[in-house]
């Protein structure tokens, strides 16, 4: 059974940081692209960070370039999201998700295969 499970959410001010941890297990991890989406209320799902099987590629949201970061430890079955800079738009519900029909990072929501329960986010002004 795939599970994803994210962690480190929470509430902070604005301008400041948080680190997303994405924890899988039932799936061979380093054959998956895992992304980043986020959900605020009312809104639809979307589409955060990417990064491929080896890591060495990346995408991201424009709403988010050159304030976050994607990686993943392969030996630890684990993605991040290191968040910077934070502002109130942030706020929202931040799940992981796995895709194997690719082999480079995609940013649609359709395109994945298992998803995490979510973590929240909130930023405060």
């Amino acid at each position: 059974q795939v599970q994803l499970v994210e962690s480190g959410g929470g509430l902070v001010q604005a301008g400041g940081s948080l680190r997303l941890t994405c924890a899988a297990s039932g799936l061979t991890f380093k054959n998956y692209v895992m992304g980043w989406f986020r959900q605020a209320p009312g809104k639809e799902r979307d589409f955060v960070a990417a990064v491929s099987w080896s890591g060495d590629i990346t995408k991201y949201g424009d709403s988010v370039k050159g304030r976050f970061a994607i990686s993943r430890d392969n030996a630890k079955n684990t993605v991040y999201l290191q968040m910077t800079s934070l502002k109130p738009e942030d706020t929202a519900v931040y799940f992981c998700a796995a895709d194997q029909g690719f082999s480079v990072p995609v940013t649609v929501p359709d395109a994945y295969h298992y998803w995490g329960q979510g973590t929240q986010v909130t930023v405060s002004s």
